[in-house]
């Protein structure tokens, strides 16, 4: 867990409804990619730990018998059961919990999955709670963005979002320290699952890298969303404020581009450890 900060229910009040719109998908195909490396071949049982709206969940259910998504903001499920019915995806049902209740009587797994989430818990108890709950050879899978510059990328048609200037707006409206629930992260959110895993008992690292690269167009709408959908600016931070800085925030994008802006989509990095068996 992020040193000198508490879990709290409200780290993303407000963010369930800006979520789809705000954040950019992760590269096309990549849950099919992952099935081909692991083996996933329809059977078995899959469980994603933070699932927020569902949008890692749903793409891997072809590739499991069933599919449950864990996250303890209701309004989350909410947004991801709304999903699953408008894509007509069955054998998905979401459960409201933290990763820190696990194994929570949920049964036995082929596959546990953090996208972007397992920063957030308590990760030496988690994982050793994550092993317990995978049959021998399960997999625990990380997902998240490649975080390195698209090399012969297309040129973009509009301008990137001004991420670095939205952060300043976003400091002077909380304060220099990044927000995050009740509490800050002064010191930003832990890496080195490596070392975590290890001390669970996994084994079998592997990484797959899949690309991706697409254009995607981004309204000044869309930027907003993506601004409310973080834990650092989500809505309820700004109290009675929250109109005062949606109107300094849009005005700051106009500024910038009056035509909307283009980003390229990252590629999509997933680590994998084995449970021996």
């Amino acid at each position: 867990m992020p040193e000198g900060w508490q879990w709290d229910g409200t780290l993303f009040r407000g963010s369930a409804a800006h979520y789809e719109r705000g954040r950019l998908p992760y590269a096309p195909g990549f849950a099919g990619a992952v099935a081909r490396a692991l083996g996933w071949d329809g059977r078995g049982r899959v469980l994603d730990v933070g699932c927020g709206p569902g949008t890692v969940t749903l793409d891997l259910t072809p590739f499991f018998t069933e599919a449950i998504g864990l996250d303890p903001d209701e309004d989350m499920l909410a947004e991801a059961g709304r999903r699953a019915d408008r894509l007509g995806v069955s054998g998905v049902r979401w459960v409201t919990g933290r990763a820190e209740d696990l194994p929570a009587g949920l049964g036995e797994f082929r596959a546990v999955v953090f996208a972007q989430s397992f920063h957030w818990t308590d990760r030496d108890r988690v994982a050793a709670a994550v092993f317990g709950m995978l049959a021998p050879g399960g997999a625990f899978v990380h997902v998240g963005d490649l975080e390195e510059p698209l090399a012969g990328a297309n040129p973009l048609p509009l301008p990137v979002p001004p991420y670095e200037a939205i952060g300043e707006l976003v400091r002077r409206h909380l304060g220099p320290v990044r927000r995050a629930g009740q509490g800050t992260l002064p010191h930003g959110t832990p890496g080195r699952e490596d070392l975590v895993l290890a001390r669970a008992g996994f084994e079998g690292f592997g990484r797959l890298v899949v690309p991706a690269g697409q254009v995607v167009e981004r309204t000044e709408d869309d930027v907003v969303s993506w601004v409310f959908s973080r834990s650092s600016s989500a809505p309820h931070l700004f109290g009675d404020r929250l109109g005062d800085f949606e109107r300094d925030l849009r005005a700051l994008l106009r500024r910038t581009s009056a035509d909307g802006f283009a980003e390229h989509v990252p590629p999509t990095e997933v680590m994998t450890w084995r449970r021996p068996g």
